[in-house]
């Protein structure tokens, strides 16, 4: 099994093993970044790309979003779906579009549903419950990508992987954190934090991606958005087992946001009742 240091060896000298993100995502980056930065300048930028733009609108006229009349340019999304959910949607499909492949490991399916079901949680309780303010921006593209380590490892090292993932499921544990840390010397989180990191993203979308499995939290980030993934994260995972929602780390970061157990149950039936839009947003980057 390769250790820590060959991991992030290999994440940062190898990176041409990963496919690279469409060519203008990285100015995306740059100009989401800046201040004043306007509606038309973000889509004629967007717009350099077809296959992207393509993509983009794809997925803004998929049921997810539900608008009665089509979305026919970049700007019309952005008037519609507003600035961020068009900038968490643009990096989103980069990334998804970029990191595509069949994997050997697990379901890729499975894991853009889960992920999806997790933005989509942390999005609606961000909004419902007023939680992160300076964050809220990010909140779905954080709940997006959470899990993309899982790639980066089934592509740096299928084999080793597939088999760390079947001894996890015949040892009966649904999270596989701990072994991967075992025998990789960092987790999934931490793996897709440094792929993003490598891609340039804002700290405030890849760090709280590599912390929401460390049991201590760096200082410097906003333990409530790391709570807001977790309480998602559970609640995906745990969908169709009431009984499950509400494990006892689960409790903890119930009170750093300040919500009832009751949450967990209307998040849950929230979801399911979202379903159908989930899986068109899925259908709509394939």
């Amino acid at each position: 099994m390769p250790d820590r240091r060959e991991i992030l060896q290999r994440i940062y000298s190898e990176i041409q093993e990963i496919p690279t993100l469409p060519a203008v995502v990285p100015r995306l980056l740059e100009l989401f970044e800046m201040k004043n930065t306007t509606a038309r300048e973000i889509a004629e930028l967007i717009s350099e790309d077809p296959a992207l733009t393509a993509n983009v609108l794809k997925v803004a006229n998929s049921a997810y979003y539900g608008f009665p009349g089509k979305i026919a340019s970049i700007e019309h999304a952005v008037m519609l779906l507003g600035f961020n959910m068009v900038r968490a949607l643009t990096l989103s499909v980069g990334v998804i579009k970029s990191l595509s492949r069949k994997t050997s490991s697990f379901s890729e399916e499975d894991l853009w549903i889960h992920s999806i079901r997790v933005a989509t949680s942390m999005q609606e309780l961000s909004e419902r419950y007023n939680k992160v303010t300076e964050e809220r921006g990010y909140v779905f593209i954080i709940g997006l990508l959470h899990d993309i380590g899982k790639i980066v490892f089934d592509q740096l090292f299928p084999k080793e992987y597939k088999e760390l993932l079947e001894s996890s499921q015949e040892a009966g544990t649904g999270n596989a954190a701990w072994l991967e840390r075992e025998h990789f010397g960092i987790d999934h989180a931490e793996a897709g934090a440094e792929l993003l990191k490598r891609w340039h993203f804002p700290e405030i979308i890849w760090k709280p991606i590599g912390a929401h499995h460390e049991g201590s939290l760096p200082e410097d980030v906003d333990p409530a958005l790391i709570s807001l993934l977790r309480v998602s994260d559970t609640v995906s995972l745990n969908l169709f087992n009431p009984e499950e929602l509400c494990p006892e780390e689960c409790k903890e970061e119930l009170e750093v946001l300040q919500m009832g157990e009751e949450v967990l149950s209307s998040t849950a039936d929230y979801l399911k009742s979202s379903e159908e839009r989930i899986r068109s947003f899925y259908d709509a980057l394939h």
